[in-house]
């Protein structure tokens, strides 16, 4: 993205930020890994961008070093079937979050259950990784440390969003859901397997930030000039010449 500011790559920060009359939310649909947005965040900042604007769903669920890790792993797994992935845990996130083995923003707010709760998920995730991978065990403390800091960086901005968007409409003001990936990548009605992990069409967004589908009036799809797919899968159409 490049605008007055600068050149940007925001993976999780909503380009309304750039707007100064805009307040951002990252919903409850998005998984989020903590450095990743910090340093979103920081980058922001240092060009002049007021991030006060900027709030977290206290539901979105958090990316783990497991996460990243098991992406990976499982990844070779498949060898010739591999998806694609881009290896940054989203996928593992996601499962964790139908399998209820999930740790959200709002758990960073308290330090005690933040902790229970990677002690109780670790204690699993290291039996898959030492007798399936043949790894050496995750550390509790390392984990929760790096996390405490993540959290004295990320609780000003948490809350409880979807009172925020709903509030908002209420108000009749202007609300845009911003959504990422193509159509052909949602797992009910693209290209299974190789799709993502959570629906990009226009309804997810209703579960995404947490408000009724009749709150939609509007919806705007983005065409590419020519597909183009990260990873494996198939293609509508594909170009073979030479760019």
């Amino acid at each position: 993205m490049v605008n007055p500011y600068g050149e940007f790559k925001l993976h999780i920060t909503p380009s309304g930020i750039f707007y100064p009359h805009t307040v951002c939310v990252i919903g409850n649909g998005v998984v989020i890994n903590p450095p990743v947005l910090i340093s979103e965040i920081d980058q922001l900042s240092q060009r002049g961008i007021d991030t006060s604007r900027l709030f977290i769903s206290d539901r979105a669920h958090l990316i783990m070093p497991y996460h990243i890790l098991l992406d990976g792993l499982e990844e070779e797994l498949r060898g010739g079937k591999a998806i694609g992935t881009t290896r940054k845990g989203v996928g593992p996130a996601f499962t964790d979050k139908t399998a209820r083995l999930g740790i959200r923003t709002g758990d960073l707010l308290d330090k005690e259950v933040l902790r229970e709760r990677i002690q109780f998920i670790l204690e699993y995730k290291n039996v898959i990784l030492t007798k399936i991978h043949g790894l050496t065990p995750l550390s509790l403390d390392e984990i929760y440390s790096d996390y405490c800091r993540y959290a004295e960086r990320l609780a000003p901005f948490i809350r409880d969003t979807a009172i925020m968007v709903e509030e908002a409409l209420t108000r009749e003001e202007m609300v845009l859901l911003e959504g990422a990936q193509g159509s052909l990548l949602d797992p009910d009605f693209g290209s299974y397997p190789y799709t993502t992990s959570s629906s990009p069409l226009a309804g997810g967004g209703c579960l995404g930030a947490g408000i009724s589908p009749n709150r939609i009036n509007r919806i705007l799809g983005v065409f590419k000039a020519y597909c183009t797919r990260v990873g494996s899968g198939p293609m509508p159409t594909e170009l073979k010449d030479e760019a």
